[in-house]
């Protein structure tokens, strides 16, 4: 038996309306020995797991009888949500002060005053109040507390009919989580919700030389130099939009990206190409803080990035729709192609996990083009 067999997980449970400690676990002996002695400890048939009292007391006895005998997982047991940092403060008024048509059932205000509380990055907080509105909806007349896992289920079940993707049904479900468990306070009641099936969706990427020719197909010099950023440095379309003057590191040659996806900071190349481009663009726009701003020196909107990157692609004769986040792909695609290390462009991406760039050798053309097809083996002739 190895030392990762032996770890314990925390489920917070709700049994007769009070608030238990789940223990889970693989039988080991060492650990069922532990188990046995903790106080008021008893056996859920429904849960298929031991739980005690749900006391700071017995948190901290967990934590100290199994030091160094198994690791104790937390990561069902206390919420560790990314949230913006910063003095930045959430406002969620336009949700409080819109005119609702008649019987429809708003966010409870304590739904609202939460996110603000905890400062969720407002478009995760536009997400779970919209989401949650929907669900709330549904069961119009049904009290929130009486809801249970079979009335969530049997949603979830009607959004997969409608044909609703896998993201959509994952943004329902952490809506739903999100006021009984962080709201409410109530027990992790729902972590046996099943969620959809991940999809396997390749990334979509375009060509160096179709990049090249949306770039130079496009005369406005404030989108051509969008479309490079874009692409050189492989940014998300919101974090091109949040680019101050002062992240363009012209001496190191970087880019700073604050607070992108996961409220994470880092940092990315910075072509000279584009660096001469921006200089340019500098004196004749005049910037006065974002890097690219809109009417009244309002950050630029996300719809005028998406129009212009569509319109470069029609008159580069791209038959595909192309967006703003296949750009993103090429960028790591191309670099990968280039021969550049894996864990480089996951840095440069910004992504938490390897998995997550690791698709792009799926859709390179560098370990394809190794392989020959057992039709050009064939003698036809």
């Amino acid at each position: 038996m190895t030392y990762n067999s032996k770890h314990i997980t925390l489920k917070h449970l709700l049994i007769a309306d009070e608030k238990y400690i789940g223990l889970k676990y693989y039988p080991h002996p060492a650990v069922d020995n532990i188990v046995k002695t903790l106080p008021g400890v008893a056996w859920s048939e429904t849960f298929s797991m031991h739980y005690i009292p749900n006391t700071k007391k017995n948190i901290g006895m967990i934590f100290k009888l199994f030091k160094g005998i198994a690791w104790v997982n937390t990561g069902n047991f206390f919420n560790n949500k990314p949230r913006k940092r910063g003095n930045e403060t959430l406002s969620v008024d336009t949700f409080r002060k819109r005119t609702l048509k008649e019987g429809y059932r708003a966010c409870p205000e304590e739904f609202l005053r939460k996110l603000e509380i905890k400062r969720y990055a407002p478009n995760t907080a536009k997400t779970y109040i919209n989401f949650f509105e929907h669900f709330i909806n549904y069961y119009s007349d049904k009290p929130l507390e009486s809801i249970d896992e079979n009335d969530i289920r049997n949603y979830i079940q009607f959004l997969v009919q409608q044909g609703r993707s896998h993201s959509y049904l994952n943004q329902a479900v952490n809506s739903i989580k999100f006021y009984y468990e962080v709201v409410k306070g109530m027990p992790n009641r729902f972590y046996s919700i099943e969620r959809p099936r991940p999809e396997q969706k390749l990334p979509k990427v375009i060509s160096k030389e179709e990049v090249a020719e949306m770039i130079t197909k496009t005369g406005n010099l404030k989108h051509r130099c969008i479309i490079s950023l874009l692409y050189s440095a492989g940014l998300r379309r919101g974090e091109l939009l949040n680019l101050k003057i002062s992240d363009i590191d012209g001496k190191r040659m970087l880019i700073l990206i604050r607070e992108a996806k996961g409220n994470r900071d880092r940092v990315t190349l910075l072509s000279p190409v584009i660096l001469e481009e921006l200089r340019t663009y500098f004196k004749e726009y005049r910037p006065k803080e974002y890097l690219f701003e809109g009417p009244g020196r309002k950050k630029y909107s996300a719809e005028s990035v998406g129009k212009i990157v569509g319109d470069s692609a029609k008159r580069a004769n791209i038959q595909k729709r192309v967006t703003p986040h296949m750009l993103r792909h090429s960028f790591a695609t191309h670099l990968l192609e280039d021969g550049a290390d894996l864990r480089y462009i996951q840095g440069l991406l910004g992504h938490r996990s390897s998995k997550t760039t690791e698709i792009y050798t799926q859709v390179s053309l560098n370990h394809v083009k190794s392989i020959k097809s057992p039709l050009d083996s064939l003698n036809l002739t």
